[in-house]
C-alpha cells in the first residue's frame, strides 16, 4: 500500500465523502472534522477550523531547538514528532510557522478527473499544486506529502515559491522535490526543506487533500501544527503544546543564564547549580526574573 494511503485512518473510505452541497469542498476534512480532530485546542480557529496559535507563541518558538522541544513533547505523551534526513535550501534563521497541508497521491485517471470538476466548481484556479497556495495566510508554513517521489515530483519551483513566500511569509516543506533551485535561492528569507531537487516538472500525481492529516516521514502531521526547522531537522508541534514548548524553553533558558551567572560570581558550586535547587536558590531566582521584566515564575517549594 502507498505511504500516503496511510497518512490517515478515514483515507480513501470518505474521500469526497462529504455530498451535502453545501459542504462541498477540496478533501478529505469539513470544518467540522478540523475541529473535531483537534479537541485539546481551545484557542482561536482560521474559518476552515484550523487552529490559529498566536503570532506572541510563534515568536517564543524561534529559540527552541529539537532536543527542547522532544523533551516537552515526549513528556507530554507525543513520541513521533520529528523528521530528519532534510536538503534544506536558503538554510537562515530558525522556520516557524502555523502547518496548512496537501497530500499527494500517484495519479489515477478516473480520480484525479472528479478532483479537477470539484476544482472547476469551487472556483480553483490553475494546476492543482497551485490550489493550496492560494489559501495561505502570514506565517503559515505549506506542509505537502508528495510520498517522497523526486523525478516528476517537484511540487514547486521559482514562480510557486515566490507566490508561497509572498502570500505566507515564511517557508515550505516538501516530502518530495522542488525545482528552479537557483531561482528559489533568490527569493530571501524563503527557507525550503525538502527531500531532493530535480528538473523535471511535477507529473502524474494528483491533489487528494488540503488541510487533511498527512504523514511526513514518522509523522502524522495535522493541519494548525506548528513546525520548527532547525539544522537537525523538522519538529511538529501539536497546537495544545505550542504555548507549553515555549515556555518551558524559556525557562531552560532563563534557569541557565542564571546559573552561569551564579557561577562566575562565584556565590555558588556547581554541585549546587546542578543539584536540585534550595528554597532560597528558588527565591533569588524569581526575584531575578522579575527585574528582568519577566513573567515566567518557578514554583517555590
Amino acid at each position: 500500500m502507498n505511504r500516503s494511503f496511510r497518512c490517515f485512518a478515514i483515507g480513501i473510505a470518505v474521500l469526497w465523502g462529504l455530498t451535502n452541497a453545501a459542504h462541498s469542498q477540496l478533501g478529505l476534512f469539513s470544518k467540522e472534522q478540523r475541529i473535531t480532530f483537534s479537541p485539546d485546542w481551545h484557542g482561536e480557529r482560521f474559518e476552515d477550523g484550523r487552529p490559529k496559535v498566536p503570532d506572541s507563541v510563534l515568536q517564543g518558538l524561534r529559540e527552541v531547538t529539537a532536543d527542547e522541544a522532544w523533551d516537552v513533547l515526549q513528556g507530554a505523551g507525543y513520541r513521533n514528532q520529528f523528521e530528519g534526513g532534510w536538503k534544506v535550501i536558503n538554510p537562515g534563521e530558525r522556520l516557524v510557522g502555523r502547518v496548512v497541508t496537501a497530500v499527494f497521491m500517484p495519479r489515477r485517471p478516473d480520480v484525479d478527473s472528479i478532483i479537477k470538476n470539484n476544482g472547476r466548481k469551487e472556483g480553483r484556479i490553475g494546476d492543482e499544486n497551485s490550489w493550496v497556495i492560494d489559501i495561505l495566510q502570514p506565517n503559515d508554513i505549506l506542509v505537502v506529502d508528495l510520498f517522497g517521489k523526486i523525478r516528476y515530483g517537484t511540487f514547486a519551483g521559482d514562480n510557486l515559491s515566490t507566490a508561497i513566500y509572498a502570500k505566507s511569509h515564511n517557508g515550505l516543506i516538501v516530502n518530495g522535490a522542488v525545482r528552479d533551485v537557483t531561482g528559489i535561492q533568490q527569493i530571501h528569507g524563503f527557507q525550503c526543506y525538502v527531500r531532493g531537487v530535480d528538473p523535471s516538472a511535477l507529473e502524474n500525481v494528483m491533489l487528494m487533500g488540503i488541510n487533511v492529516a498527512v504523514r511526513i516521514g514518522d509523522v502524522t502531521v495535522m493541519p494548525g501544527d506548528i513546525a520548527i526547522g532547525d539544522p537537525e531537522g523538522i519538529t511538529f508541534v501539536p497546537s495544545q503544546l505550542a504555548d507549553k514548548v515555549a515556555n518551558d524553553t524559556a525557562m531552560d533558558h532563563l534557569v541557565d543564564e542564571w546559573g552561569h551567572m551564579m557561577l562566575r560570581e562565584g556565590k555558588y558550586t556547581p554541585g549546587q547549580i546542578d543539584a536540585p535547587w534550595t528554597r532560597e536558590m528558588v527565591q533569588q531566582f524569581n526575584t531575578w526574573l522579575e527585574r528582568k521584566g519577566s513573567k515566567l515564575r518557578m514554583p517555590v517549594q
